[in-house]
């Protein structure tokens, strides 16, 4: 019975993952567009990224390390801030634009958890959750921890600041022009270096991994923001 559990555990952690990759991924991407085009470059619309069909997003290795790591990422979203009408500054927004899509997801998750846990079926499946006795409403909140932790982990995984990632489109905007045409020269060395570091901390004990304990934390107070919901109106 154990066992059985343990199978649906992991059967939700990656159907999870591969929600978030259909149905995550395609609004990080298309939150890119869409801050672009309000700030005056329509380039993502015209190639017809503003979209959230996954099948116009998706890269492949991104894809099976979203599945079997819980990180990954689609194809960029191409952008031309020469239409900004401040170069460095809409960029840096267009590039926050997808990690706070996915921590709206996360948050909106979370929100439906709290929701669930306001009435007595909801909190009695969550007492078979923690005590490992499974079935369609507990696996149900299941699957949105898992959600609320996935998307919570690309944000952060995506405003680490290292090209190509968002986070360094994000620093760009406070970093001299002389470094920022640096890391653009050594972009492909920087990002073949950044991930093999990134593979070898798979292997290091949660406890000391940053980026796994950053995740830990922000679940933890994205939970506080939300669980005051069913305390205050719980059955």
């Amino acid at each position: 019975m154990i066992g059985g559990n343990l199978d649906i555990q992991t059967f939700l952690k990656y159907f999870a993952r591969i929600a978030t990759l259909l149905l995550v991924l395609p609004l990080h991407e298309s939150a890119h567009g869409l801050m672009a085009k309000w700030l005056g470059d329509d380039t993502a619309q015209r190639q017809g990224r503003i979209s959230l069909n996954p099948f116009v997003h998706l890269d492949p290795f991104g894809s099976i390390l979203m599945v079997l790591g819980g990180f990954g990422w689609a194809k960029p979203v191409e952008v031309n801030p020469t239409r900004f009408k401040n170069y460095r500054a809409g960029y840096a927004m267009t590039a926050l634009a997808g990690p706070v899509s996915n921590l709206l997801a996360s948050f909106v998750s979370a929100l439906a958890f709290a929701i669930i846990l306001c009435f007595r079926s909801g909190q009695e499946a969550y007492i078979r959750l923690i005590t490992n006795q499974l079935d369609t409403m507990s696996c149900l909140l299941m699957l949105l921890q898992f959600l609320i932790i996935v998307n919570i982990g690309l944000a952060l995984f995506n405003l680490i600041p290292v090209p190509p990632l968002d986070g360094f489109n994000i620093l760009r905007a406070f970093i001299p022009e002389k470094c920022d045409r640096w890391v653009y020269q050594h972009q492909r060395e920087i990002t073949y270096v950044f991930f093999a570091l990134f593979l070898l901390m798979n292997f290091v004990p949660t406890q000391y991994s940053p980026l796994a304990r950053a995740s830990e934390y922000l679940y933890r107070l994205m939970m506080k923001a939300v669980l005051w919901i069913p305390d205050t109106f719980g059955a």
